[in-house]
């Protein structure tokens, strides 16, 4: 029979060189939450992971395009194809996939950030959304939800209520957009912007005057758009603050 010490040791060994093995991957997961929350994503664990006790996080929200159930769709844009290209980024990177014919839930999708935060080495103060079309929709729609949680945001082609800015003035926010969107105008991110600056908020907007819908691709390829994101974090019990 097996002493159940050396069992215990042998357990943590295995657990220790999973997470390693994992380290610069990127997995697909399940969630499956005690409220009855289902949900498919892929979890990038960067190069590294082991070595530092938190790391900044990056949740990333797919377009309307990539729903289903099928997790290699969501590696067709943002951050989980640059790391499926075997590019590193210096971010846990998770990137769920929304059903076929849903939407993005603002109430699950925190659900999913509850769990990955139990389960990995999670800076809290280092949590940012982005997310592109139908994505850029649910960035701004979470960041209404939870003003308080994320450090910075990115939505890409997307828009929302210009109301919702009011619960938002300190969150960090760069907005992108393509001049001749024909699938969502220009006019939904320019609301928000407009609205956010008024209101004294933190964000800026670029507008790619050649870009129809697709202003993701040269977007996530921007090295600028992650040192932005490194550059913010959440003060606990305060308002975020800018690194300098």
């Amino acid at each position: 029979m097996l002493n159940p010490r050396l069992l215990s040791m042998t357990l943590l060994l295995i657990s220790i060189l999973a997470v390693v093995l994992d380290a610069g991957e990127q997995k697909p997961h399940k969630l499956e939450s005690d409220a009855g929350v289902t949900m498919n994503y892929l979890l990038y664990l960067p190069t590294g992971y082991e070595e530092k006790e938190a790391w900044p996080l990056i949740l990333f929200l797919h377009g309307s395009g990539e729903r289903g159930d099928d997790l290699e769709l969501v590696k067709k844009h943002g951050p989980p194809k640059i790391v499926g290209e075997g590019k590193d980024l210096p971010f846990i990177i998770v990137s769920p996939q929304c059903p076929s014919g849903q939407r993005w839930q603002v109430d699950e999708l925190s659900k999913l950030l509850d769990e990955v935060e139990k389960q990995n080495h999670v800076d809290e103060s280092r949590i940012y959304v982005t997310g592109l079309s139908m994505g850029g929709f649910g960035t701004w729609s979470l960041a209404n939800h939870s003003p308080d949680r994320f450090a910075a945001i990115s939505p890409i082609c997307g828009g929302g209520e210009v109301e919702w800015t009011k619960r938002f003035t300190k969150l960090p926010a760069w907005v992108f957009h393509g001049a001749k969107d024909t699938a969502v105008s220009l006019e939904r991110s320019e609301a928000m912007v407009a609205a956010m600056k008024e209101a004294g908020g933190d964000v800026q907007l670029t507008v790619y005057p050649e870009a129809g819908h697709d202003s993701w691709t040269e977007s996530y390829n921007n090295s600028k758009l992650y040192e932005w994101f490194l550059s913010h974090r959440r003060v606990k019990g305060q308002q975020r603050e800018k690194d300098q």
